[in-house]
């Protein structure tokens, strides 16, 4: 039997069989033969959740076949679900057009990137699943149907950020822009100026975060702003661009988080190197090539997401509980923003949002720190991204989520025998009448 794992290893499984659709048909084939025999099916998408969000111990659907734009009209592109991001953003590009907004990873296939509540940053922008105008899904009974704002409006707003529960994402229908250049700003700055600056910074930027290192001082701030069709693009060269983003950002940083795997007493002063090693960089280039980064050194993530007014509490807080963890972060701090939106299950549903994601290298401890963003996020009703490490269950996620109920009767009413279950959905949703 094939053994799967995700990206960071945090999740492994040994499915009871896979399926490897090329075409509509083929996902349906799969559906229903997991229906005649009483097994569960799940897409795997390319892993990249930290969570058990893809995990199938029954039939694992690998849509890596299932790919490319189907059609565009206008700005709206529709898309197979197994088409993962770097390959969208070709092709969009191919077509003069873009994605308003992204994160920084782009090996995601565009299902799993939505369903799990992938995010950018930018303040008056939503996350990837408010891009969405329609779906086509491939219900438990093998029925296929399609929702929009005019057909089926619920089911959009609930299976856009569905966690795979609802049926099988078959093709993702995207309201895009026409491209466009974006000048990055990127500099350090001491993170009591940046606290105190964040209203300013994130209003008065198309696109704004930063991250820092909890046993530093220093943040890097970056600021990502359209620039007008008509100005033309002044990228990195080439060779800056390799040191910057390929050696300081890849190589070093993970010479950097062996030696503190290796000697955990070095991590304090590796952290202080490495923010001083932040750089300032300002270029501009087309929307992907600015919002995507490379990202090879492997780590381990949680990430919440809190009301943006608590934000600055959340980060002093933050910031007072680093001494007393029982082992030193290696990895930095990232804070990023977006507007509230209407999606059921998003993370940022009802309320414009701040999201904090913390990480640790892969290999060393990390659990009293992602305990310690679990106490101080979730005291101000923060709630888990679907795709990054978390321990909430159905009974806790119930009460941080007005329309948590009506996406649970929606699934009781499409999958009434969940067929589309799996232990990740059986802990966030439930099972039948328990909600556990």
């Amino acid at each position: 039997m094939t053994t799967w794992r995700n990206w960071a290893g945090t999740v492994t499984a040994t499915p009871a069989g896979f399926a490897r659709p090329r075409d509509l048909e083929g996902i349906v084939d799969a559906v229903r033969a997991a229906g005649r025999t009483g097994a569960t099916v799940r897409p795997l998408g390319s892993g990249h959740s930290f969570s058990p969000a893809a995990v199938a111990d029954g039939i694992a659907l690998d849509l890596r076949s299932y790919t490319g734009v189907v059609h565009a009209t206008g700005e709206e592109v529709t898309v197979r679900a197994g088409t993962r991001l770097r390959e969208l953003n070709a092709e969009l590009d191919r077509l003069g057009l873009a994605m308003p907004n992204l994160g920084d990873i782009d090996a995601q296939t565009v299902a799993g990137a939505i369903s799990t509540g992938t995010h950018g940053t930018g303040a008056r922008l939503g996350g990837l699943a408010t891009q969405v105008t329609a779906l086509e899904l491939v219900l438990a009974d093998g029925s296929v149907v399609r929702c929009s704002a005019d057909e089926l409006p619920d089911l959009l707003r609930a299976a856009s950020v569905g966690l795979g529960a609802l049926g099988v994402i078959s093709t993702v229908t995207l309201r895009c822009v026409p491209a466009f250049t974006l000048q990055a700003d990127e500099h350090p700055m001491p993170f009591a100026e940046v606290v105190d600056r964040l209203d300013e910074f994130a209003d008065d930027n198309d696109h704004f975060e930063f991250y820092f290192f909890p046993h530093a001082d220093t943040t890097l701030v970056k600021r990502n702003n359209r620039l007008p069709a008509t100005e033309a693009t002044q990228p990195l060269h080439p060779v800056r661009r390799f040191v910057e983003y390929q050696l300081v950002e890849n190589t070093v940083l993970g010479l950097m988080c062996r030696l503190g795997r290796a000697v955990p007493g070095l991590v304090k002063p590796l952290n202080r190197v490495a923010g001083g090693m932040l750089s300032t960089r300002r270029y501009s280039d087309r929307s992907h090539q600015v919002f995507v980064s490379s990202r090879q050194v492997r780590f381990v993530e949680t990430e919440w997401a809190v009301p943006r007014e608590a934000i600055r509490d959340v980060l002093t807080e933050l910031r007072a509980a680093v001494p007393h963890l029982e082992h030193p972060v290696i990895f930095p701090v990232e804070v990023r923003f977006s507007a509230g939106d209407d999606l059921w299950l998003s993370p940022a549903h009802g309320r414009d949002t701040a999201y904090v994601a913390v990480h640790q290298y892969v290999g060393m401890p990390y659990r009293h720190w992602f305990d310690t963003v679990r106490r101080i996020c979730g005291g101000i009703g923060g709630r888990p991204h679907w795709g990054k490490m978390h321990d909430l269950g159905a009974n806790e996620l119930r009460e941080r989520y007005p329309r948590f109920e009506d996406f649970v009767s929606l699934r009781e009413k499409l999958d009434p025998e969940e067929r589309f279950r799996s232990p990740y959905t059986d802990q966030v949703l439930g099972t039948g009448t328990s909600t556990d």
